[in-house]
């Protein structure tokens, strides 16, 4: 399992913190409004959401606040251009169902590099730094090797791994 990059938790912890606080204020708010006796929820009683995790994209899974790993569609991180390092959130629903959102993109930038694919494995080299592709990326885009691509990375991308492949070009 990745480790998740400390900043990534503080950012999460935030994230948290400050939906509390809004939840907490939104509450203070309908309680001046209607008082205490009228519940108002956006989720009826009577629907179950399911269960709800919030994680850090790994580059291929997103990493749960719980530990766990979980599979992200390569078809989703793909077409969203999701980074390493990214914050989603999972609803699980009460059919099995899982339902992915970006709710934290984190800083990043694009660079260009040249396609590459060694051992079944599609990277993208930039400089003297090798990102790997998901390869619903490369036949999205209709990448081939050798060929020249621009692609997103973490801002600080000391301990990337992965890119998201922006475009061939």
């Amino acid at each position: 399992m990745a480790e998740i990059p400390e900043k990534q938790i503080k950012r999460l912890k935030n994230l948290i913190l400050e939906a509390e606080t809004n939840l907490a204020a939104a509450n203070e708010l309908i309680v001046s409004l209607v008082g205490d006796d009228q519940k108002i929820s956006a989720i009826p009683a009577d629907e179950p959401i399911g269960k709800i995790i919030e994680g850090v994209f790994d580059g291929q899974n997103m990493v749960g606040s719980d530990g766990k790993t979980y599979p992200v569609p390569a078809n989703y991180a793909s077409k969203s251009k999701l980074v390493q390092g990214d914050i989603l959130k999972l609803t699980i629903t009460d059919d099995g169902t899982f339902l992915y959102k970006q709710i934290g993109p984190i800083p990043r930038k694009q660079v260009v590099g040249n396609l590459n694919l060694e051992n079944g494995k599609y990277f993208v080299t930039v400089g003297d730094k090798k990102y790997q592709i998901l390869l619903a990326s490369v036949t999205y885009f209709k990448a081939k090797p050798g060929d020249q691509v621009s692609v997103n990375i973490p801002e600080n991308e000391e301990n990337a791994e992965w890119a998201a492949l922006e475009a061939a070009i």
